[in-house]
């Protein structure tokens, strides 16, 4: 993954129907993101292994909320909880498409995400 600034787009699996939009900046192996409701910093490191040409990578994140969520009577997933998370993913060029896990208090739930490079660092 190179340095730089993404879209993250993120999509619960498992009959959850959640999503999430943000960004991450990628910097050096840390991660920093968030969005209008939710913060978010981490590590990530570069994998040994390919998947049909692309290179893989791995990482580990919290989530924190920031500000109350208020627009709709629903409530977000994560709210109230610090959430952790692990992912594995693949990348190629200035895309990125990872799988993982976050822990809700004792609930896990899966994800897929897509990532974007917005900017190059």
């Amino acid at each position: 993954m190179r340095n730089g600034m993404y879209s993250i787009h993120i999509r619960m699996l498992d009959g959850i129907r959640a999503k999430a939009n943000g960004i991450i900046i990628l910097r050096d192996g840390r991660l920093l993101g968030g969005d209008p409701y939710f913060w978010t910093v981490g590590t990530s490191t570069l994998g040994d292994a390919t998947w049909k040409g692309d290179a893989t990578w791995k990482g580990e994140l919290l989530t924190r909320q920031h500000t109350p969520y208020s627009e709709t009577p629903g409530r977000p997933l994560f709210a109230g909880h610090d959430v952790t998370t692990g992912f594995t993913g693949r990348f190629a060029d200035d895309r990125s498409e990872v799988y993982g896990t976050s822990l809700i208090g004792s609930r896990s739930v899966s994800f897929r995400a897509t990532l974007r490079l917005l900017a190059a660092d």
